[in-house]
């Protein structure tokens, strides 16, 4: 199983059940000896960026709207973003490296300058966090799959389902899991 580290996805596993994690897909941001800190992938809010931040609405990813980062802090924005092929990010003030092009974007810049250095941003209310050795203990329990991410995982089109699309490429028997039906007890 791959480590976890800022790139990293963390998928539910079917035994996550609850309203809150279940069958979804969470962008690890920061992970240290204090804890970690991720974005929920496939949580669409009703809100449209342009209500929220309307600054922002032209640069954000289809669907332009909110998702919903995790049941902590919601009332706070946070932006990721995929730079553009050939950027540098280093050298760009406003943008902090996560890995390869993901970067957490600085509400605060000016979006219009920012969009010659980024391909689209994803924009989210609250975030998913953990207290030092929490995640390890879960996913020891198998709440959670570890697995690289990609930045295409960050901007996927609303059609995309991000839980299937995830597990169906990773290694035998896990693309099993993407088969598992919402209601077992239905089937």
């Amino acid at each position: 199983m791959p480590e976890v580290g800022p790139g990293s996805l963390l998928i539910a596993s079917t035994s996550l059940t609850g309203p809150v994690f279940a069958r979804t897909v969470v962008y690890v941001i920061e992970h240290d000896e204090y804890g970690t800190l991720g974005v929920v992938l496939n949580r669409m809010s009703e809100a449209p960026v342009f209500n929220v931040l309307p600054a922002w609405s032209d640069l954000a990813a289809q669907p332009r709207a909110v998702f919903v980062g995790g049941p902590v802090g919601t009332s706070s924005a946070l932006c990721l973003g995929v730079a553009k092929s050939g950027i540098d990010i280093s050298a760009q003030p406003k943008l902090h490296q996560v890995l390869g092009p993901v970067a957490m974007v600085d509400l605060d810049a000016d979006p219009e300058e920012l969009a010659q250095v980024l391909a689209g941003v994803r924009i989210f209310a609250g975030y998913a966090g953990w207290d030092a050795g929490q995640l390890d203990d879960e996913i020891a329990e198998g709440s959670w799959i570890v697995a690289p991410g990609l930045p295409t995982d960050l901007l996927a089109e609303p059609s995309v389902d991000v839980w299937h699309t995830v597990l169906r490429r990773q290694p035998w028997p896990l693309p099993l899991l993407a088969t598992y039906p919402l209601r077992p007890e239905e089937n």
